[in-house]
């Protein structure tokens, strides 16, 4: 317990107090008076809305394009040098008018070489020209492979024979004969029922088309590799082009 004589400020202790509590306001008063003049709480907020950078709009192709020049190359198989050499300017044409790409053949390392440039603008130019130069690498005819240039949701699957069903000797034979068909009816039908390309290479096979539509046509193919008759096949294109039919 203290004394009342402990807490006891005396009259000194409560004029200190009252010279503190007067110099307060002046102190607000000098801050008011070094502001400048017509400042307060709204001209500050406009004064800040005011000087915020002004930037000029980027065009659509601004900040795609890099400086740096990126290059693909595409090898050659020998198979595909003739075509290659025939088709040369049906291929470089839209490359190089539309996807603005600087193209050529390199004759030593047998490949086709591709490079964006200043004139390129879409980003994903250099991707799509690598997709369907490979595709045309594969087999596929010049007018089917350009379809990969225009639209974004096509794409090219690529499996072996052998991946589905180990086969050797004239059971491999038979059995890309069925995928084949007598003068290529079954592949044409699978193509015409699921709007799909396929090209059938040795032992190997390429679809081309859209994601949910190589699913079918790989069924068909792996049916057939696996032993299922033709005439089936038939039934069950005819079913799935009339599902496509109605959905389209």
């Amino acid at each position: 317990m203290h004394d009342d004589d402990d807490i006891d400020m005396g009259d000194e202790g409560i004029a200190a107090m009252d010279v503190h509590a007067a110099a307060a306001p002046s102190l607000v008063a000098a801050a008011a008076a070094s502001a400048p003049p017509g400042a307060s709480a709204g001209s500050s907020s406009s004064a800040s809305s005011s000087s915020a950078p002004s930037f000029t709009p980027l065009s659509s192709t601004a900040g795609v394009r890099t400086t740096d020049a990126e290059t693909r190359q595409i090898r050659v198989p020998s198979n595909r040098f003739t075509p290659l050499r025939e088709q040369w300017e049906s291929i470089m044409r839209p490359l190089v008018e539309h996807m603005r790409l600087q193209v050529r053949f390199n004759p030593k390392t047998r490949c086709v070489e591709m490079r964006n440039g200043k004139s390129t603008e879409d980003s994903g130019a250099l991707t799509k020209a690598e997709e369907f130069v490979s595709a045309f690498m594969c087999g596929f005819e010049v007018r089917d492979a350009i379809a990969l240039l225009r639209l974004e949701d096509l794409r090219v699957e690529s499996f072996d024979v052998t991946d589905v069903k180990t086969l050797r000797g004239d059971h491999l034979s038979r059995a890309i004969g069925r995928i084949a068909g007598m003068g290529g009816k079954t592949k044409f039908a699978i193509e015409n029922a699921t709007r799909t390309r396929i090209v059938v290479a040795d032992a190997k096979v390429h679809i081309l088309g859209a994601y949910a539509n190589i699913q079918v046509a790989r069924d068909a193919v792996c049916s057939l590799i696996l032993g299922s008759p033709p005439g089936k096949i038939y039934n069950q294109m005819r079913n799935v082009a009339a599902r496509i039919g109605q959905r389209y």
